[in-house]
């Protein structure tokens, strides 16, 4: 079956069309119209908004919790200049072993940054990109934009006021030096940490002291401890030597003031040949063999000695007051004693700096001074003389075992008084001069103890007797025409 529709007229299709186009051409250049009204009122609104806050901080812009919306920047700088006044008169103790600096906020400029935060606050939503400032306004002032506080202090004005203490703290690290040649240490010198203050450290502490300095908004006295870093030295001890020679375990000292030349030259010769002598594990240490022959033939000059039952010129004089030394470096170190003998009199020269009781003598060949090195490791002799001030130090170095020394104080007994002084006739003397060779001195029984512990536990417990007796003065008399 055949159905035929009925056909429309092209001329009516025609007319249809144009009149959909007209319609399209309207909405066309209404929205257009629309859109450029939109953008045209949007921009006089933008103008006259930015116009109104040309010189202002746009509604919404705060810094931390204060809200500068319509402030001027002047204004918001005045605000945080007024807070760094309250805060101005705050003082910062940096305090330290050497040495106080006390600094105020004011000094260093210490506070809010406040011509920054003026130019921040003030600068959002200025600059020259229409569509960021459009975005960044709209952001403001409806949901509100916070910058973030920021805060100041002068680091050169700091330093320069910490600088005092500085030259105190700072110190290099000192490199160990160790020699060996021909069984002797040439040249030896430990090693020393340097350290220095931590400028780093205290800016940082600073910074972290800013907020709550700050927020109370009053002046406050805040203390900090300075600190100071560690620098170790390139070469260790204990990279210098394999023989466990790393650290100071024992010292003795004395003065030897009013002695005469010859006496001063021969205490600068016989130490200057105990010094760098190595002495070994296990060793039974003899005075007298490491200082060998003591003579004029050796060097030695005469200077009064004890001889006899008297006191005589004689070559070496002074020796002994280099074996009293390095007797109390022993005592101190906590090695055990094999022999030590006392002078027959009380010397003046042993009790200068110290009581009685702490001298030790020799005489080449049969009294001695002999210690045993027990510690495992070798010790090495250094000396320190200054004959500006008439002063002899012995340093023991090697390797800390942990034990502890204490001796007691020299408990004097028995004192008898010196006999009359003696005048002896000397045809070498011109008639009428007198002239002194011994001077009376106190007899006296004298003892310490001396108690060295390691881990808890007495390795050593000893007691020293010295049995002085009185001596008198003696005068020579010239009998020479």
């Amino acid at each position: 079956m055949n159905i035929s529709y009925p056909k429309i007229k092209t001329k009516f299709r025609f007319k249809y069309s144009k009149h959909l186009t007209k319609i399209a051409t309207n909405l066309f250049w209404f929205f257009t119209g629309a859109f450029l009204s939109l953008v045209f009122v949007t921009s006089i609104i933008l103008f006259a908004y930015q116009k109104i806050y040309d010189n202002k901080v746009y509604p919404g812009i705060y810094v931390g919790n204060k809200d500068f919306g319509g402030r001027t920047k002047d204004y918001v700088k005045a605000y945080f200049d007024a807070k760094n006044n309250n805060i101005s008169t705050t003082s910062f103790r940096f305090v330290s072993d050497y040495g106080i600096a006390t600094v105020s906020a004011k000094q260093i400029n210490f506070g809010y940054q406040s011509d920054l935060l003026a130019i921040q606050a003030f600068s959002l939503g200025k600059s020259t990109n229409l569509f960021s400032n459009i975005s960044l306004i709209v952001q403001a002032y409806f949901g509100g934009i916070r910058l973030s506080p920021t805060y100041t202090f002068s680091r050169d004005i700091l330093n320069q006021s910490l600088d005092p203490i500085k030259e105190k703290i700072d110190k290099d690290p000192i490199d160990a030096q160790f020699k060996f040649a021909n069984g002797r240490v040439t040249a030896f010198r430990p090693s020393e940490n340097g350290q220095a203050m931590d400028i780093d450290r205290i800016n940082k502490i600073l910074e972290e002291k800013t907020l709550s300095v700050v927020a109370s908004d009053k002046p406050q006295e805040i203390t900090i401890p300075i600190p100071i870093v560690i620098i170790e030295p390139t070469i260790t001890t204990e990279k210098a030597n394999n023989m466990g020679i790393k650290e100071l375990i024992g010292k003795g000292e004395s003065t030897f003031f009013h002695s005469i030349p010859g006496r001063v030259f021969n205490i600068n010769l016989a130490s200057s040949r105990i010094n760098g002598i190595l002495i070994a594990p296990g060793e039974i240490f003899s005075f007298n063999k490491a200082l060998g022959d003591i003579s004029a033939f050796t060097g030695y000059k005469q200077a009064y000695i004890i001889q006899n039952g008297r006191t005589v010129l004689g070559d070496g004089g002074g020796v002994c007051q280099v074996s009293t030394t390095f007797f109390r470096a022993i005592l101190d170190a906590g090695l055990p004693v094999v022999e030590r003998n006392a002078h027959a009199y009380r010397v003046g020269y042993y009790e200068q700096d110290s009581p009685p009781g702490l001298d030790a003598t020799i005489f080449v060949p049969s009294v001695d001074l002999k210690f045993k090195n027990d510690t495992g490791n070798y010790i090495l002799v250094q000396r320190e003389i200054d004959l500006n001030n008439y002063s002899l130090k012995f340093y023991f170095y090697g390797t800390n075992d942990g034990r502890v020394t204490n001796i007691s104080k020299p408990i004097i007994l028995n004192q008898s008084a010196p006999p009359p002084p003696l005048y002896q006739d000397d045809p070498n003397l011109p008639i009428g001069q007198v002239q002194q060779t011994d001077f009376e001195a106190w007899g006296a029984n004298v003892y310490f103890t001396r108690t060295v512990t390691k881990n808890g536990k007495t390795i050593i417990s000893d007691k020293f007797t010295s049995n002085y007796r009185p001596w008198q003065a003696v005068f020579l008399r010239g009998t020479k025409q």
